[in-house]
Order: structure tokens, then C-alpha cells, then sequence
């Protein structure tokens, strides 16, 4: 789009892809149309000596964004949460993308922590270590406040880093209006969009003080959850490039033989897990969109803790309530109010027939629900709704996809854990006294409450706003009427929506005194 470099750039992007294979399993998975396959053939097989070789171990599409570099393998890991994309066996072999770069050295990591802080890091920290964790972004150190002796974790981003990302997104975006031109089927999957996507998660990242900001609210929000801890943030040691932790001492929730050794009772810790992602996802609507294994770690004491807080998910207090009803929907067999809340939302197009839609959704249930407890699955109860749903018009909602794929991940948990837990029986109290909380009378109060204060602080406006919407009503009608003519909008009517705002502010302000 901008500059030739977006040429050579994907130049060795497509060599590098010919080279590992990966051309041939990405066209796959977009199930593209031949005339790109050929395109790709021809513009790639030429200059295949001028890609990357990359680490013939790996699978062929991981093997080509690790080589590539940062931005890449940051784009597959955003890509893994898009199943509905890049297919599901493309998004699974995306999500081993975690800590595959090498380190940069300790110099450069202690440089651009004095220059962030403006103090010697000799003067911050008694012990600062080498490199604990590397990833496309940032890096992980673990060091010592010189004052307290606290154990903290240093999290630095790689040096010029935003650099490198705006070069690369900038070809993307070159790519993504390529593939449109080229192939107008594949539009279908909304590329420009997908790259957008990937743009604001990144930009979001590369500013550390975003994700302490993440990391703080998470942390407000589950203070009072048992058995459940977030690292404190140090403020006065994070800035946009630097982030500073208390240190999270404990075993890899993967760990399943010290976490034995450790005497603790996986069974609880599984279904821990499990309620603690629900409760993040309904009652607080912000959870941690990355929970796999290497993000949790078990204490001593048993308590779960969370780290790494760079992709959050955030679902709006409607968008809850819709997947609690269609969560406790499914838990009674209540096919039918499952069929409807998607009509309510607007998730299924009017013009479709609710009771055929119903009886999709039945297929979808009975069978899962046949099955042994051990292996009910409320994420592939997700993935055969969301194709249910795709069949009946359902545009795809970034934010349930990415809830979907978390859940996935968090029953991945749950089940290394224990694998012979029930998910719909640890889930089921937690939907239940969220519908109970949010979905009753007490809710239909709390509603009211809340529209009343809205309204009354909206209530001297009201009879403006009722003006001016009546004249420019009265103003298109008579244009319409007469395009010629220009005519002074009636007074009673205006008369009447006066009146109309200045009883909606009185009932306001009542129902504000009365909750």
C-alpha cells in the first residue's frame, strides 16, 4: 500500500511459505479458488531460494511465520484465535506459537530499562537475571527490588520492535487488498478486517502500560475469587516499554507430575479453573482471552495464579446475558428459548424459520448431551453451534469467537487437570445464580434504576431533543413534498413533544427517587 518495501517484503513472504510447504496448507484452509493457487504457484516457485528455511521440525505454516520473525508469529497467534478464518486444524497448529524466538542480550534489556525509567538498573534491582521467557514481543526477566527484596517479573519489549511491526502490518495490509483484487470469494472471510483486528491488538501490546492497565483491572475485578491470584503491578517501574510484576512463584498448570508431587487435588483445581473462567466471562465481562497452561501457575499454597495479560477479552453486559440464556438453555434442553434468544439478539436473520432453527440446534445438543459426563464439551457444543448458526445466516461476532476459542482452551485445561471432570456439572451453578442474579425480577430493577438516572441526567435536554428531531423530521416530509418550497414545521406538534420531554424527565426524576 505504502512504498515498495510492501514488495520484497511479501516477495520473501511468499518464497519463504513455498520453501516450507506452507503455501500449499494456508490455500487449503482459505479453500482458495484455483486461479490464486495458480497465482501463488507462479509468483512463488521461482523465488523459492529466496525464503527463509525455518526449522524443518516444526509444522510447515509454523515452521514459515517463526522464520519470518516477530510480527508473524504475533499474527499467528492472533490468527489461532480465528477458527472461522484460517479453519480449525490451522488454528490449533497456530497456538504453539508461544516463546519461540531467542532472546536479546541482558545489555540491551538493561538500556532500555534505563531509558524508560531514567534510574540505573543497578539502583532498581539487587539481582537481575537473564532471560526467563522470550516471545515475539517482549521478554521476561526476573529480578529483586533493591528497597523491599521483593521477587518481581521485568517484562521489556524488544528493541525497535514498533518498528518492525508497522513495516509488517503495512504489508499486510498490501496482502489483504491483494487477495480481494485477486480472488473476490475470499472476501467472504473480511482479510482487511482480519489485519484491523491484528492491528489494534498489537498496538495495544506494544504499550506495556496498556497491559499493566489490564493487569490491574483484572485484578480489581477477581480480588474477592478464592483460590485465585494476579501478580501486583508496580506502577512506578512500569512505563510503555518496560512492565513490572510481582514475581508468580509456582509449578506450569502442565506440570502434572509436580503438581502431584505437590500434594495437590487436581479434581478441585480442574473445576477451579473452569468456574473462575465463567465467572470472569458472565459476572465481570473481562477475562483472560490467553489461559492455556503456560499462562497458570499453581502456589504452594494451591492457589491459581494468572500471568501474561496481553490479549483480554471483554464481552458487554447484553452480549453476557445472551450467552448465559443460551448456556442455561442448553443445560435444561430448552431447544426452543435457545432458538429464540438468537432471534432476540439478531444473531439469526428474522426472515429464517425459528422452529427449523430450533430443531438445528436440537441436533446439536442431543448428541453431545448422549454422551459419557467425561466427555460432554461445552467448546464443541460452541463449534457445532456456530456452524448451525453460520448455516442460518449468523454473520460472525469477533467477540463470541474469541469466547469460544478460550473456552476451548480452558476445558483443555480443566481436563488435563482431571480428566474425568463434567463441565456442565461445574458450570451449571455459576450460569444459574448468573441468570438468577441478572435475568429476574431484581435485574428488571436494577434496569429500571439505571434507565431512570440516564434519563434524568438526559431530562433538561429531552424537550431540545424532541424539537429537533420533530423539525428535521417536518423539514425532509417537506422537501419531499416540495422540493421547492420551504415550510415552518407546525406549532402544536412541537407543542407536543415539549410537553412529551418534559414528562419523561418528571417520570425520570420519580423513578430516581423511588429506586
Amino acid at each position: 500500500m505504502r512504498g515498495p518495501h510492501n514488495i520484497w517484503r511479501l516477495i520473501r513472504t511468499g518464497a519463504t511459505f513455498e520453501r516450507t510447504g506452507a503455501m500449499r496448507v494456508v490455500l487449503d484452509a482459505m479453500d482458495a479458488p484455483p486461479h490464486l493457487r495458480l497465482v501463488a504457484r507462479v509468483l512463488g516457485k521461482p523465488f523459492a531460494w529466496l525464503g527463509y528455511a525455518g526449522d524443518p521440525s516444526l509444522p510447515p505454516v509454523v515452521r514459515a511465520v517463526t522464520a519470518l520473525g516477530p510480527a508473524y508469529i504475533k499474527f499467528g497467534q492472533i490468527l489461532s484465535t480465528r477458527p472461522d478464518v484460517i479453519g480449525d486444524e490451522l488454528a490449533a497448529q497456530m497456538r504453539v506459537l508461544q516463546d519461540k524466538l531467542p532472546p536479546f542480550s541482558v545489555e540491551e534489556a538493561r538500556a532500555a530499562i534505563e531509558s524508560e525509567l531514567e534510574m540505573p538498573v543497578d539502583r532498581i534491582f539487587s539481582a537481575f537475571s537473564e532471560p526467563v521467557a522470550a516471545a515475539s514481543i517482549a521478554q521476561v526477566h526476573r529480578a529483586t527490588l533493591a528497597e523491599t527484596g521483593q521477587e518481581v517479573a521485568v517484562k521489556v519489549l524488544r528493541p525497535g520492535i514498533e518498528r518492525a511491526f508497522r513495516r509488517d502490518v503495512d504489508a499486510f495490509y498490501f496482502a489483504a487488498r491483494m487477495v480481494e483484487i485477486l480472488a473476490p470469494s475470499a472476501r467472504r472471510l473480511r482479510p482487511t478486517e482480519v489485519i484491523e483486528h491484528f492491528e489494534g491488538v498489537v498496538l495495544g501490546e506494544l504499550d506495556l502500560r496498556m497491559e499493566a492497565s489490564a493487569a490491574a483491572e483484572f485484578a480489581a475485578n477477581t480480588e474477592g475469587d478464592a483460590g485465585f491470584r494476579v501478580p501486583r503491578v508496580e506502577w512506578f517501574l512500569s512505563s510503555r516499554r518496560v512492565m513490572t510484576l510481582g514475581w508468580a512463584d509456582g509449578v506450569a498448570a502442565n506440570d502434572i507430575d509436580a503438581i502431584v508431587a505437590g500434594g495437590h487435588d487436581r479434581k478441585a483445581l480442574g473445576e477451579r479453573v473452569l468456574r473462575l473462567f465463567l465467572n470472569h466471562a458472565l459476572r465481570d465481562g473481562f477475562f483472560h482471552a490467553d489461559m492455556h497452561q503456560g499462562n497458570l501457575k499453581i502456589a504452594a499454597d494451591g492457589d491459581i495464579i494468572a500471568i501474561d495479560f496481553g490479549i483480554m477479552g471483554r464481552l458487554d453486559e447484553y452480549t453476557r446475558r445472551v450467552y448465559a440464556e443460551i448456556l442455561f438453555g442448553f443445560i435444561r434442553k430448552d431447544y426452543r428459548r435457545v432458538a429464540e434468544v438468537h432471534f432476540e439478539a439478531g444473531y439469526v436473520p428474522p426472515d429464517r424459520d425459528i422452529d427449523d432453527f430450533a430443531r438445528a440446534l436440537r441436533s446439536v445438543g442431543e448428541p453431545i448431551f448422549g454422551m459419557d459426563a467425561s466427555r460432554i464439551s461445552m467448546g464443541r457444543l460452541l463449534n457445532f453451534l456456530f456452524e448451525v448458526t453460520e448455516r442460518f445466516g449468523m454473520e460472525t461476532r469477533t467477540e463470541l469467537i474469541l469466547l469460544q476459542r478460550t473456552m476451548v482452551v480452558v476445558e483443555g485445561v480443566s481436563r488435563s487437570l482431571y480428566p474425568q471432570i463434567n463441565i456442565w456439572e461445574v458450570a451449571r451453578p455459576v450460569v444459574e445464580d448468573y441468570i438468577r442474579e441478572n435475568l429476574g425480577p431484581k435485574a428488571m430493577m436494577r434496569d429500571l434504576g439505571r434507565t431512570a438516572r440516564v434519563l434524568s441526567r438526559l431530562g433538561p435536554r429531552l424537550p431540545q431533543i424532541a424539537e429537533d428531531l420533530l423539525m428535521a423530521e417536518t423539514r425532509r416530509h417537506d422537501l419531499e413534498r416540495h422540493p421547492n418550497r420551504r415550510r415552518r414545521p407546525a406549532f402544536w406538534p412541537s407543542v407536543g413533544f415539549v410537553a412529551l420531554g418534559a414528562g419523561g424527565m418528571a417520570l425520570a426524576v420519580a423513578l430516581g427517587a423511588a429506586l
